[in-house]
């Protein structure tokens, strides 16, 4: 009998593809004769395997607000909540209080296809930035962006008060190797070879977390809430990104002081000002035989 349940998301799917083959290069250098037919691509099916992308809508809510939305993303199905706490906290969201809780939104009003992407954040107290603050009006971004939706120039680059790092940094030669720890625990790349990765290091290398997703904006939204929801300082040594050193990922970076932002891919302009002024370590172009520091 089929379960009544509906059905949760999971980070992958199974698909039928056909994959086509370029014929092996000694064959299409063999001379033909008159009756002869020239192979073409061979043509094969099997199973693919991809990375899930779906909307997650985020309501927050406080004592004497009712839930309403305050953003809607594309993001990979799994640790829901920590995407949802990571986020609210690099806001500037989170109350002195904290978090009361975060659940899956239970509204009868809700789709099947809205079952476990929804979620709501229940605030302790009114977010400190007061109800001004453009999330507090519902915005949205895709799985590509971390700063869609921001209503001015002047909200999108806007410097995180936060404490500076003060605790030791990686060497030059852990940095070099930091990419690759992370490389091991990306599970779900490894399925799909669709998603960004973001993991927490500690000075010496040990991996305090690691999370996937197909935006990489929120893989680190998921580190940060994944320790946050532990009850653990979500500032580290290094924190490590599979893609580019973006604008947006320095931001979060700096918004709860971590030390280091080590990316395998290139910075730019703005991320490097962000870093400098804040205090914070950068590092891009990050391989085995080398890396470039850029504040």
């Amino acid at each position: 009998m089929a379960s009544s349940l509906p059905r949760r998301p999971g980070p992958s799917v199974r698909v039928r593809v056909q994959e086509h083959l370029a014929p092996p290069a000694e064959e299409s250098h063999e001379v033909q004769g008159p009756g002869d037919v020239s192979p073409g691509p061979a043509v094969r099916g099997r199973e693919d395997r991809l990375i899930t992308e779906e909307p997650l809508e985020l309501r927050l809510r406080w004592p004497g607000r009712a839930p309403d939305r305050a953003w809607l993303t594309m993001r990979t199905p799994g640790h829901d909540f920590e995407l949802a706490a990571g986020w609210v906290r690099h806001e500037g969201l989170l109350p002195p209080g904290g978090l009361e809780r975060v659940a899956y939104c239970t509204d009868r009003a809700l789709t099947p296809e809205q079952e476990f992407n929804v979620v709501t954040v229940s605030l302790l107290a009114e977010p400190p930035v007061g109800p001004a603050h453009q999330h507090l009006h519902p915005g949205t971004a895709t799985s590509a962006c971390g700063v869609c939706g921001k209503e001015s120039v002047e909200l999108a680059l806007a410097t995180p008060d936060a404490p500076r790092w003060q605790g030791e940094l990686p060497s030059p030669d852990l940095v070099r190797a930091l990419p690759d720890l992370l490389r091991e625990r990306q599970t779900l790349f490894g399925r799909t070879g669709g998603s960004h990765a973001a993991g927490l290091f500690t000075a010496t290398g040990d991996c305090l977390v690691v999370r996937e997703d197909v935006g990489r904006h929120n893989a680190v939204d998921k580190v940060t809430g994944a320790r946050l929801l532990a009850g653990e300082d979500p500032a580290g040594a290094a924190l490590v990104v599979s893609g580019r050193a973006g604008f947006e990922l320095v931001q979060k970076a700096v918004a709860v002081g971590t030390g280091s932002l080590v990316s395998v891919g290139a910075p730019t302009s703005l991320s490097v000002d962000l870093a400098r002024r804040a205090g914070l370590s950068l590092f891009g172009f990050t391989r085995g035989e080398r890396t470039v520091q850029y504040a």
